[in-house]
């Protein structure tokens, strides 16, 4: 028998009326495991400096040094999924669940392909980007080490992150959900194996990790290959599919559809964590302890915009299927329903981030001086939680409708003429907490542009919906 879930998306392909309420169960379907999912990924960013953190400030401020970097690559490896798991939401949405699969087939190769030479890159960076990081040298050798080994492991993040996406955009939620918190428990236990038993140190942190996402990754393939229901039904790999491959035209239609969505995303990532690499650089000469604090500040408050990230894949999922059904009322619908549910689950978590900072950056270091410091920051930043909410959600919409170009520029320009320009003036001044009073303003303005964004119409045309009935 059909679970709630199936029997509303159900509703959604095949073009029956669904009323608000309905719309919002969904939506929590949807956006629950997503959650999850997140706090696991935030769980292991804060195992990895909780655990660092106990063998020193030098440990914890090599990894946060690399940080922005490792966002970089692994937000390459999320554009890349996006081109095809956009595609795998539209055509679930009309019912093309041999398309979807066909979809999904096509990229895993194309992907990984990428992340090989992404994992290259990374490699051979690393020995000297610490140095142009401005890292001091107590801390160079332990960065380096972190980030090449991060840097091998990424065909695996990779692979994960792209199984990830294909399932939530097919409407499924719970397997990727529960495989994180999964990879969350294994890279508690392979931590603790590598930085303490084996006295690895840092090197171990980033082992542990690299090995969690592994199993993860490998996992989640062998579970949608060996599953008849994922993507719509259609089992991937049947004898109908290897005897009649798509076409060449199909191929090309595909791919082209992924550049179109991927590059802007590209774009966003390359300028935009540039951007942050560009802090890293300013907040560096602050000395070992702002580095600190700032790291723990940014793994402490990915607590509290975890509910936006979680939303903003059900918003990418929902709206992706309702415009493949041709449904443009029900996707703003939907935009309405993720975004306000998002920004107000952000605010909750903002208010006790403000009212515990003390205890919760307590919990990651023993230093009162980073204490004091990265609870400062957090105080700054949670009044800014509600537009970032906004933001997020908001950018999961237009990338469920194929729209990445103008909110990819959104990002890029906010982040380096709002949040750097204010930062050159305030850090002199204010030290870290200039760079964090910079942030909270960039993150409001930039909430208000995407609201507006939003309450247009543009956004929901796109080369994906070309040629669709939007009623």
């Amino acid at each position: 028998m059909a679970d709630g879930k199936e029997i509303l998306l159900a509703k959604l392909r095949t073009g029956a009326e669904m009323n608000g309420r309905e719309q919002f169960r969904l939506t929590m379907y949807l956006a629950f495991p997503s959650i999850m999912a997140q706090l696991s990924m935030c769980l292991m960013s804060y195992i990895d400096a909780a655990m660092v953190g106990r063998l020193g400030s030098e440990e914890a401020a090599a990894i946060g040094l690399v940080s922005t970097s490792t966002w970089i690559l692994g937000s390459f490896c999320y554009a890349n999924s996006s081109g095809f798991s956009v595609q795998i939401a539209h055509r679930c949405g009309a019912r093309d669940f041999r398309g979807a699969a066909g979809i999904f087939r096509q990229g895993l190769a194309s992907v990984l392909a990428a992340s090989v030479l992404l994992s290259l890159l990374g490699i051979s960076l690393s020995g000297a980007l610490p140095g142009w990081l401005g890292g001091s040298s107590e801390i160079l050798e332990d960065a380096s080490a972190y980030f090449r080994i991060y840097s091998m492991f990424l065909p695996a993040y990779q692979l994960a992150v792209f199984c990830q996406g294909s399932l939530v955009a097919s409407g499924n939620t719970k397997i990727p959900g529960i495989t994180s918190m999964s990879m969350c428990v294994l890279d508690v236990i392979f931590n603790y194996l590598f930085i303490f038993r084996l006295g690895m140190g840092v090197p171990g942190a980033a082992i542990g990790t690299g090995l969690s996402m592994l199993c993860a990754g490998l996992f989640l393939l062998a579970y949608i290959f060996a599953s008849s229901r994922e993507l719509g039904g259609h089992r991937l790999m049947t004898e109908e599919d290897r005897a009649e491959p798509l076409r060449p035209c199909s191929r090309r239609e595909i791919f082209t559809n992924a550049f179109g969505i991927s590059w802007p995303l590209w774009l966003q990532n390359l300028v935009s964590r540039g951007a942050y690499i560009a802090a890293t650089v300013i907040v560096a000469p602050l000395g070992t302890i702002a580095i600190a604090a700032n790291s723990f500040a940014i793994i402490a408050e990915g607590f509290c915009y975890l509910p936006g990230y979680g939303m903003q894949d059900a918003a990418t999922a929902l709206i992706g299927q309702s415009l493949g059904a041709g449904r443009k009322k029900t996707a703003r619908s939907f935009a309405r329903i993720t975004i306000a549910s998002g920004a107000a689950m952000m605010t909750f978590l903002a208010v006790l981030m403000w009212l515990f900072a003390y205890e919760i950056m307590g919990m990651m270091s023993h230093d009162p001086e980073v204490i004091e410091l990265g609870a400062k920051c957090l105080r700054i930043e949670a009044w800014a939680e509600l537009l970032y909410g906004v933001s997020i959600v908001a950018y999961g919409c237009c990338v469920g409708a194929g729209d990445t170009l103008l909110p990819s520029l959104i990002n890029l320009l906010s982040m380096w003429v709002i949040r750097l320009g204010l930062a050159l003036i305030l850090i002199p001044h204010m030290g870290l907490l200039g760079y964090w009073t910079a942030m909270a303003v960039e993150l409001g303005i930039k909430g208000v542009i995407f609201a507006v964004r939003i309450r247009g119409d543009r956004w929901m045309h796109t080369r994906l919906t070309e040629g669709r009935e939007t009623a």
